[in-house]
């Protein structure tokens, strides 16, 4: 066979393609075992490239030559070799395919098209990952804060940062929220938001709610000298949520929010690539269950979480921890982090955010588990505090700062009443109530 012919064949080695031309995918296949997976992968590739189910005139050697995907792996689990049992009834299989870069750009709808794209919908074929090369990289700017902006910002170096997020999570007045946010502020908060469940509605308009918060947010920092960034949902229909942004920005918020899996990638990356919206974005994580949590369908947590909200310019990402009401398991949880967090090209870092059913008792936990450059969230940990949200600020607080000096919470306790209180209230990780 000549080279070219094999250049034009939709399988490949894993050393004989360049991985600076093309986007590396990684799947998880689970099939009947009639099905000869080892065959059908280089249909996949080709239906996601260059050709469909049957020969058409256009797909010439050429075109595959520069345009075809190639399966570079397929490996099954476990590796059969030399028989399938005769009762097996299903085959697992990792299947790598390598798609060239220049079909997709440097934009995450078409990546998705190609990576995800219509083989969704035929069986059980989950996305577990994708390997960027660097021309895919450089055409997105990524964070326009990133951790070390927004620690800037609020003039915080080093400790894990606080959010809370406004509780009830949507029915109430601005005139309720700004008490709300006064006293989530005062007892400590660095980031406060909306809730997901509330943007521009018509009984609490984002106009009237940062002018109400942001002026709040004055008089605390007078009081405290501590900053609170003010995270505004400006999550709506396009163009709407980009007049969102702006006007909100223009109104003083110093930052925003958006749910940017229900308003889409390329709203989050053009809020973050806008000039007029110099304020850090908070990502909510609205629709990421619809991508992962199926085992055998989707995509993998740590890229719908992680890698991709990251690419778009999230500077903070907001993600279920295993600590409280979400289920997740733990290994997908540091994934997630770390995809958020960890060298990425020139793709600055993203504040991971666990959040969900979290309380100071979890604090330590999570810190043992990500590390400091986090925000941890809580809307009812600190706004259901037996002493009012003031109080569960602190707690929390409380908690971060006797964790970083390696101080056992039940120790701390003893000094702080709010976090004595907040430690009587609620269970530990592991269920059990804590005991002073």
């Amino acid at each position: 066979m000549q080279k070219s012919e094999i250049e034009s064949l939709p399988v490949a080695l894993p050393d004989g393609v360049n991985y600076d031309e093309y986007l590396i995918a990684t799947y998880l296949a689970s099939f009947p075992a009639s099905v000869p997976i080892p065959r059908l992968a280089p249909a996949l590739a080709v239906e996601q490239s260059t050709g469909t189910w049957v020969p058409v005139p256009g797909e010439t050697p050429e075109v595959r030559a520069r345009h075809v995907a190639k399966v570079i792996g397929v490996y099954e689990i476990p590796d059969l070799e030399f028989t399938v049992p005769p009762k097996l009834e299903t085959r697992n299989y990792i299947i790598q395919i390598a798609f060239p870069q220049v079909n997709v750009g440097s934009q995450i709808p078409m990546l998705l098209t190609t990576v995800v794209g219509n083989i969704s919908m035929g069986g059980r074929i989950k996305v577990l990952d994708m390997r960027f090369p660097s021309k895919f990289v450089a055409g997105f700017q990524g964070p326009k804060f990133g951790i070390a902006g927004v620690r800037e910002a609020l003039g915080v170096p080093d400790r894990p940062l606080l959010n809370n997020m406004i509780k009830p999570c949507t029915g109430y007045t601005p005139e309720v929220g700004v008490e709300l946010f006064h006293k989530a502020a005062l007892g400590g908060c660095d980031i406060i938001k909306d809730d997901e469940l509330i943007a521009n509605a018509s009984f609490n308009k984002i106009k009237a709610r940062v002018k109400l918060y942001m002026e709040a947010e004055r008089q605390v920092y007078e009081e405290t000298g501590e900053h609170t960034l003010y995270t505004v949902n400006v999550s709506d229909e396009i163009p709407q949520v980009f007049e969102n942004g702006r006007r909100a920005v223009e109104l003083g918020c110093n930052a925003i929010m958006v749910n940017y899996l229900a308003v889409g990638f390329p709203v989050l990356r053009a809020l973050a690539e806008d000039p007029d919206i110099n304020v850090p974005i908070l990502a909510h994580m609205d629709v990421a269950g619809a991508y992962y949590m199926s085992p055998y369908h989707g995509v993998s947590s740590h890229l719908i979480l992680g890698k991709l909200p990251r690419l778009a310019g999230a500077d903070v990402v907001v993600f279920p921890a295993p600590y409280g009401k979400a289920p997740v398991l733990k290994d997908k949880f540091v994934n997630v982090a770390r995809n958020l967090a960890f060298p990425f090209y020139d793709i600055k870092p993203t504040f991971p955010m666990a959040s969900g059913g979290i309380t100071p008792s979890m604090v330590p936990q999570v810190m043992k588990d990500l590390g400091n450059d986090i925000v941890i969230g809580s809307g009812g940990g600190i706004h259901a505090h037996p002493d009012g949200p003031v109080a569960g600020g602190k707690a929390f607080r409380q908690a971060i700062d006797a964790t970083m000096q390696g101080i056992p919470l039940e120790q701390a306790a003893r000094e702080h009443p709010e976090l004595a209180a907040a430690l009587g209230a609620w269970a530990d990780p592991f269920g059990k109530g804590i005991s002073l």
